[in-house]
């Protein structure tokens, strides 16, 4: 399945691509389109955190969260912890919800301050957000195997 989201990704427009392949689409295929692009008129595809769509920020909730919620994977403790800490990240008047939050934002930035692509950013960040959902298990003790 197709993903569209906004073009200059930043933590939760990359951390939702993880979640997505991680425990959702393992085929995704994301696009990246101009930050002003009205999602309505994305014909093909699934939107996610853009303004208005329903894999958006709602009820305080970010993208990633909504994400978890909308596909029931809140049971998953390790993945709620992980949407903590990535809500922080994304959220700059939310920042202290996790003391991780601060440090997930500075590295997130970081790789948008190399100049790489959305697609590259992905590429680059998945082994990151793997080793974070790894160090979340052990803090949550939850031990599962993902794909």
């Amino acid at each position: 399945m197709l993903w569209v989201t906004r073009e200059h990704a930043n933590v939760e427009r990359v951390a939702c691509p993880w979640l997505i392949k991680k425990f959702i689409d393992p085929e995704a295929v994301f696009a990246f389109v101009p930050n002003d692009t009205n999602p309505l008129t994305i014909t093909e595809g699934i939107p996610y955190d853009m303004k208005g769509v329903e894999l958006g920020h709602h009820g305080g909730k970010c993208s990633f969260e909504t994400m978890l919620s909308k596909y029931e994977l809140e049971h998953d403790s390790a993945l709620v912890f992980m949407g903590s800490i990535i809500h922080g990240a994304d959220i700059p008047i939310d920042m202290d919800i996790t003391p991780e939050s601060a440090g997930l934002r500075a590295i997130a930035f970081g790789f948008h301050y190399l100049g790489v692509d959305d697609h590259e950013k992905i590429k680059l960040q998945m082994p990151m957000y793997d080793a974070l959902y790894a160090w979340c298990q052990r803090k949550t003790g939850v031990s599962r195997e993902f794909i």
